[in-house]
């Protein structure tokens, strides 16, 4: 049988139902892994003063897990440098935030090759390697150096950004020119391939096949849209945990006579958490009949908390909070809580299940997968409302959501106004058929679709090929 080797920077082990991370990498890679005999390899989170390729290796629910340490000048020159101050916002289209700097860039290039170096002695002839985000767009070229002549794929999961913006990059052409040494591109919708494909015509005289593929720098690559899903079973299932029974419990009673509205993101400045939690308050300002009758709740664990940018964010959502608090609560109520924790899969899934509305509004993001998760936790007999901002990547699977342009406060209120009071019938009407496509477009589906296309079985994947969930 063809072994899988997944390659991305973090390796999260897969765990048991109800404990798996809350990131939606994480949580695909596991339910691929599963399914496919394989390895998963990448950086093990800690650093050691000097880089030697020993890599750590272990058997885990199926799955051979294989990790390496590197040093500190690694992670702050190819982790927190190029990937998060370089690529993430310029992907996320935040030139104004996007650091160039040559160190950086010299960290990540260093660092990929770094890992084909300790990666390539495992690979046998027929392993078929999926390679994962941003952090490794070199990896492929690293390892056509070292000989590997295997099968490669590489997966985008955040958006690609317009060629427009991606040539502010000083080494756009060689970062492009890179993903030409795989066989297979995936992005997660057509917008973000189609870009690519628009950079490729322009900055780099590529063109067309007839098949559909791209050609340039002297190679062809296939590319198309793979819309990653979740394990909407899996997460459906859940909602029959303590934990999740616990939480449920918990917030339905703290909100009696109140509808909760819910939104988990990790703290991120391309999640639009200042300009969602603004238009709450126009919400408040603009709805006083409707204000004492809601709670918003945010969850918004901190992350990358060696970059400056994050903690900036963190003090203006605190201030912001705080405002808000102070110009609309009383004695007994406070209508926004931030609280910034990570919490358990089954935990969320009894907090979606108690929200009347799930407010998912990044201003930019690759897919999002918390408007999945939301969906599958809801009630059938009594659904809530998914208010989905029309920039997630989610938003093309989703029509039936109500879409907003995160960017204006005025369409962020008048569509809380109208989930909060929405009839039960349109509520069902939405649910069901949100429902069935994330049950049907699920984890499994996005992994067998890119995997096949990789093996080269038949499969028509080329960016001219749209998902049917995205035709419309």
């Amino acid at each position: 049988m063809t072994r899988l080797i997944v390659i991305s920077n973090r390796v999260t082990p897969p765990v048991g139902k109800g404990e798996e991370s809350v990131g939606g990498l994480a949580m695909a890679l596991a339910a691929a892994l599963r399914e496919y005999s394989g390895l998963w390899f990448g950086w093990s989170g800690r650093t050691t003063p000097q880089f030697s390729g020993q890599l750590a290796m272990r058997r885990v629910e199926g799955v051979t897990i294989a990790t390496v340490d590197l040093e500190p000048g690694d992670v702050e020159e190819y982790y927190n440098g190029y990937a998060n101050k370089t690529l993430w916002p310029l992907f996320h289209y935040r030139v104004d935030l996007t650091a160039y700097d040559r160190a950086f860039d010299a960290g990540y290039q260093r660092v990929n090759r770094r890992f084909a170096e300790t990666i390539g002695p495992l690979i046998e002839p027929d392993d078929l390697i999926w390679v994962h985000d941003y952090h490794m767009i070199p990896l492929a070229r690293e390892l056509r150096r070292l000989g590997v002549k295997n099968r490669i794929g590489f997966f985008l999961h955040i958006p690609w950004p317009a060629h427009q913006l991606l040539v502010t990059l000083p080494t756009h052409k060689a970062l492009v020119e890179s993903l030409f040494d795989y066989d297979l591109l995936g992005f997660q919708t057509p917008e973000y391939a189609t870009a690519f494909e628009e950079y490729v015509l322009a900055e780099a005289g590529g063109g067309r096949t007839e098949d559909g593929r791209l050609t340039a720098f002297g190679r062809t690559v296939e590319y198309g849209a793979f819309p990653i899903g979740i394990d909407a079973a899996d997460f459906a299932d859940m909602l029959g945990a303590e934990r999740a029974g616990r939480t449920y419990d918990r917030m339905v009673a703290h909100t009696v006579f109140r509808k909760l509205i819910v939104g988990v993101d990790r703290l991120d400045y391309s999640k639009g958490l200042e300009e969602r939690f603004a238009g709450f308050e126009r919400f408040l300002a603009d709805n006083p009949d409707l204000r004492r009758e809601v709670l918003m709740v945010q969850v918004a664990p901190v992350s990358r908390e060696a970059v400056e940018t994050y903690q900036e964010i963190r003090g203006r959502l605190d201030a912001l909070s705080g405002r808000i608090n102070g110009a609309h609560a009383d004695l007994a109520w406070n209508p926004l809580r931030c609280v910034n924790r990570n919490y358990r899969r089954d935990e969320l899934a009894g907090l979606y299940r108690a929200a009347k509305v799930g407010l998912v509004t990044p201003l930019r993001d690759g897919m999002n997968l918390v408007a999945k998760e939301y969906v599958a936790a809801q009630d059938p007999a009594d659904p809530g409302v998914l208010v989905l901002s029309r920039f997630a990547g989610a938003a093309g699977q989703m029509p039936e959501a109500l879409i907003v342009n995160p960017n204006s406060p005025e369409e962020i209120s008048e569509a809380l106004k109208r989930a909060l009071t929405m009839p039960l019938e349109e509520r069902l009407a939405r649910w069901r058929a949100l429902f069935k496509r994330v049950r049907s477009e699920d984890v499994s589906a996005w992994r067998d679709a890119f995997v096949d296309a990789l093996a080269g079985r038949p499969a028509e994947v080329v960016a001219a090929k749209t998902p049917p969930a995205l035709a419309s």
